[in-house]
């Protein structure tokens, strides 16, 4: 029986996580659409041409994050391939299904994950 439960579970978490990948694939090549004034850079007026640099700057970066979150997607169904997915790969124990389904990317038990949160802030 609690095979079942972990399987069913494991396959709703493939099913967002595909959805997820779809939803992320879409946004970013909607995203790489640019008008030729975008491209361009110039218009008459000084606040005009800071207001759209300020834009590309922002979409740049929006599109970063979704670049960087649907890699974080992918491995994760690679994992779910291999049959590492909900592995702690920090220290091989499993990852807490509560976690999961919070962050169904995780690559790392909770523990581990607070450890490196903590160790990164004190290197930044």
């Amino acid at each position: 029986m609690e095979v079942k439960a972990r399987s069913k579970k494991l396959e709703d978490l493939k099913s967002f996580l595909e959805g997820e990948r779809d939803r992320l694939q879409k946004e970013i090549a909607a995203g790489r659409v640019t008008t030729d004034e975008e491209r361009s850079g110039y218009s008459s007026h000084m606040a005009d041409d800071a207001t759209a640099v300020f834009e590309q700057a922002r979409n740049v970066g929006m599109q970063r994050a979704q670049e960087i979150r649907l890699g974080e997607v992918e491995d994760a169904l690679q994992r779910i391939e291999e049959g590492t997915y909900g592995i702690c790969q920090r220290c091989g124990e499993t990852i807490d299904s509560a976690r999961l389904k919070a962050v169904p990317a995780a690559t790392h038990c909770l523990a581990c994950q607070q450890y490196q949160d903590q160790h990164d802030h004190w290197h930044a």
